[in-house]
């Protein structure tokens, strides 16, 4: 585990960090298909907060796209970044996710983030802030639609249904197990959303969340048990 430190340019106020959105947004890649699923590395990333000590656990997870099969991980710990904000959660994890990625062995290949990329408010959510500042393929797949509805899904794996909102055809819900609630697919950087698709559901062959989220959620969380509890 390594120590993750904010940048001394990280912005401090809600102002400064819409304005690093604002600015980054139209560096994301939209028109590149990105890596085919099944193949080289993917890689899950994810963080667990300590809120007594004011600290954030950043793991990532290298899987064998082919296999799932772990091939190396990683983690970071640091002084949590930002305070909360919705829409601008990306300015607390990013220093910590960063170091985490910095610290693997080999390259992460496809990058799964525990969030939101383009199905944001903002439309720049965490997977699309980390493709444009590392120039990775990434894409995110959250839990829940934020502030998008959807129309009712079929109940098949695999059925997908858009959000609702401005430029609704770039994100998507996505039902990855029969009969059970979707998850909320969409582009990061450098991926198409049918290929964000595809990858999400070659990540879920047993459980509705993708085995790169759930290897890197029980890792984060591993992390901060090892620190022990507040003195």
């Amino acid at each position: 585990m390594i120590t993750a430190q904010v940048p001394a340019d990280w912005p401090a106020t809600e102002e400064e960090a819409r304005a690093v959105q604002d600015a980054l947004r139209g560096r994301v890649v939209r028109d590149e298909p990105g890596p085919p699923p099944g193949t080289g590395h993917v890689t899950g990333v994810d963080v667990a907060y300590d809120d007594a000590r004011d600290l954030v656990a950043a793991a990532a997870v290298v899987l064998d796209a082919g296999t799932l099969a772990v091939v190396a991980e990683a983690t970071a710990v640091g002084r949590v970044a930002f305070p909360y904000v919705p829409g601008l959660l990306a300015f607390r994890e990013l220093p910590a996710v960063r170091a985490a990625l910095d610290a693997l062995p080999c390259p992460p290949g496809l990058v799964v983030c525990d969030g939101y990329g383009l199905a944001h408010p903002r439309r720049f959510g965490l997977a699309s802030h980390l493709g444009v500042l590392t120039g990775l393929p990434t894409i995110g797949v959250a839990k829940n639609p934020f502030t998008f509805t959807h129309p009712a899904l079929a109940p098949a794996r695999g059925s997908t249904a858009p959000l609702l909102a401005e430029e609704a055809e770039e994100v998507g819900a996505l039902r990855t197990r029969s009969e059970v609630k979707p998850v909320y697919v969409s582009v990061g950087h450098g991926v198409s959303l049918e290929n964000a698709v595809a990858h999400t559901l070659a990540l879920t062959p047993e459980y509705r969340l993708p085995e790169t989220t759930r290897r890197a959620d029980s890792l984060c969380r591993r992390a901060l048990r090892t620190l022990g509890p507040p003195v």
